[in-house]
């Protein structure tokens, strides 16, 4: 967090992305994932040759790598909560891919998508988004929020759901692949 904070405290006022890379729940070692002390779930599996730990370890282990991600995205959220009034803030987070856990037999990631479960396909996908950018945006936020539990995204919804929570406006940008731009007041659009 300090990274982000010096990064926030020494940006210019102007329209920026800071992107950050977790490597999250990414297996089979995901014990590295975390520190001990964020260890809640027990017993969990540390080791890399996961086929010689149980099902349960398994899937302890691969809980306490959510736990510590939903920890960083709210301790990211309190850094941008403290520059509120500085810059216009929003955080997005997209995992890249799911995970199988011994669901069918499967484990980790990299099955062919025209094969792979939906454990591996279906993935998270948080927009913290504050009243104080919904209202400048023009976000209602009550539709998005209709709209996250009325439809399904994907990963194709990111780079033009981006360029409109940016207010970017190019011949590139698909307004149906813009998870914001049916709720975006008319005018902001």
């Amino acid at each position: 967090m300090d990274k982000l904070k010096e990064q926030l405290a020494t940006q210019p006022a102007k329209d920026s992305l800071i992107a950050f890379h977790l490597i999250g729940s990414h297996g089979p070692t995901y014990w590295k994932r975390y520190p001990t002390e964020m260890e809640t779930f027990k017993p969990a599996c540390r080791r890399s040759d996961i086929e010689n730990c149980s099902d349960q370890e398994i899937v302890n282990v691969y809980d306490n790598t959510l736990v510590y991600t939903d920890y960083v995205l709210a301790k990211t959220i309190k850094v941008l909560e403290e520059y509120e009034d500085r810059y216009n803030v929003v955080m997005l987070y997209v995992s890249d891919h799911g995970e199988s856990l011994g669901e069918n037999g499967l484990y980790l990631h990299g099955t062919p998508y025209a094969f792979a479960p939906e454990e591996q396909t279906k993935v998270p996908l948080f927009i913290w988004l504050p009243d104080s950018y919904a209202d400048v945006k023009g976000i209602n936020k009550s539709c998005l929020s209709d709209a996250a539990k009325q439809q399904s995204f994907s990963h194709d919804n990111l780079f033009h759901t981006l360029l409109g929570l940016y207010g970017v406006t190019t011949e590139v940008k698909d307004a149906q692949l813009d998870m914001t731009a049916n709720c975006m007041d008319s005018d902001k659009k």
